[in-house]
């Protein structure tokens, strides 16, 4: 008590001097906002254009400043302190809860050739101007849903390693990490008697985010800013709270924050932007996280949705010479089932964006994208094609429960993830998790390897344009 006494009241007596004497005298860019250190989390996002967003989640009653060159400016109040009365969610009304979010989310918008950001003497990464080594992952929270009876281990770091596999990708020191959907699994409440998951967070709320997203993924928040992709658990009816709140770069507007279901219309889409990296390449994000499994519709708001998307898509792609874009459902990735008869079926990749954009194209994607990247399949993938399609990349293997069913190394003949795309190479990893780096090397060639939980490489591949090839078939 007496100690927390005497430095209460020698942060206030050198605020005082500061303010008679000078700040440059005394130096008091330095002193903390508000009583001390309350930041939960502070992190970078990329936004439309590649522009860096700092986000700092608060437990203070007011936005911290934030540093900029060594200039203080204030931060902006993107959403308040509040609890949001329960709606209606994927889940059953007595399995779900109101959202709790009792703390601020704070923003700013960092302007071009910053050199440093400073939050609460803490430094924020910023973008460098072309990015060489990029980490992708996906699917990284811990899964317990009571609809299927999965309830994972989230007690154990083995069972969910999320936290482990951000750390190794940290020391991995990359300029950027991508990050291709689903953060949030942690939708129902784990069962009395349940020692993997007992105690844990549930819901939707700041709990249920922290224990699933920004306390195992803090480490490597730290050292790079992120381009952060829309899962289908981040939709409305599930995790859409949190992710307007504290993750999408962009605004937030009133009726696009997936507080009131009647908004879902609204807070369910949001247009596409692209991230420039350097080299005359980019990454073009899209938000898939409402699509279905089967082909939509006519009539469903969801042909209107994604079809000016693929629009949008097109033209993004124009302002580059190499273009990936990402998004959460592979469009042209496998997944695999065990069937009636004990052999494994090949299911395609998603069907709703298919159904949609091979409207525009029976090539599916604009002629200017050269690689896709997704998540929502829990397994590593890629797929390379001889007819012109781009390369797919699958990363959906950072946390959440794997999928077990291999899909095999050699493709049964015709097999194929979606119309007209006849597949030249696949390589996969089945039931083991891990992350996905990224290495530019000349001109449209990348580097691509493929890690485990214990930072041992399992495979590696290389990109050149739109083609890819990997040394294993079938990680083992």
């Amino acid at each position: 008590m007496v100690s927390s006494f005497f430095i209460a009241f020698a942060q206030r007596w050198r605020l005082l001097v500061c303010l008679v004497a000078g700040v440059a005298l005394f130096g008091c860019a330095t002193v903390p906002d508000g009583a001390g250190k309350t930041a939960s989390a502070a992190f970078v996002v990329l936004g439309e254009n590649g522009v860096p967003v700092a986000r700092v989640l608060t437990v203070a009653q007011h936005c911290p400043s934030i540093q900029l060159d060594g200039v203080h400016a204030s931060m902006d109040l993107r959403a308040k302190s509040e609890v949001i009365p329960q709606r209606m969610t994927r889940s059953a009304v007595d399995e779900s809860k109101p959202s709790d979010f009792p703390l601020l989310t704070c923003e700013k918008m960092i302007p071009p050739h910053t050199v440093s950001a400073t939050v609460e003497g803490k430094s924020l990464p910023l973008p460098k101007a072309k990015a060489m080594r990029i980490v992708v992952i996906g699917d990284t929270g811990c899964r317990l849903k009571k609809s299927d009876g999965a309830y994972q281990p989230c007690n154990d770091p083995d069972q969910y390693p999320f936290a482990k596999i951000a750390a190794l990708a940290a020391k991995w020191k990359p300029d950027l990490v991508v990050h291709v959907g689903d953060y949030l699994y942690r939708e129902n409440v784990c069962p009395d008697g349940n020692a993997g998951c007992a105690g844990s967070a549930w819901g939707y709320g700041w709990d249920a985010w922290k224990a699933d997203f920004f306390h195992p993924a803090a480490s490597l928040l730290q050292v790079a800013p992120w381009v952060m992709v829309r899962g289908n658990h981040e939709s409305c009816a599930r995790g859409g709270q949190g992710w307007w709140r504290f993750i999408d770069p962009r605004l937030l507007t009133l009726g696009r924050d997936c507080n009131d279901a009647a908004n879902d219309d609204i807070g369910d889409y949001s247009d596409p932007y692209a991230v420039p990296i350097g080299g005359d390449a980019q990454f073009i994000v899209l938000d898939t996280s409402n699509t279905t499994g089967g082909p939509i519709p006519e009539g469903d708001i969801r042909q209107e949705k994604y079809l000016d998307m693929y629009h949008k898509l097109d033209t993004l792609s124009q302002q580059s010479g190499y273009n990936i874009a990402i998004n959460h459902h592979p469009i042209l990735g496998f997944a695999a089932k065990h069937n009636a008869k004990g052999g494994v079926s090949l299911l395609p990749g998603n069907q709703g964006l298919q159904s949609v954009f091979g409207k525009v194209n029976p090539l599916i994607l604009p002629p200017r994208v050269n690689a896709l990247m997704s998540g929502h399949v829990h397994v590593w993938q890629e797929v390379s094609f001889s007819s012109p399609h781009p390369t797919q990349f699958v990363a959906g293997f950072s946390g959440t429960l794997e999928d077990v069913v291999p899909l095999p190394a050699v493709l049964p003949p015709g097999a194929t993830p979606a119309p007209g795309a006849v597949v030249e190479h696949l390589s996969s990893w089945v039931n083991g998790f891990g992350f996905m780096t990224m290495e530019r090397q000349d001109g449209n060639h990348w580097d691509v390897k493929v890690w485990n939980t214990a930072g041992q490489q399992v495979n590696a591949c290389r990109i050149d344009g739109s083609k890819s090839v990997c040394d294993v078939a079938q990680v083992k």
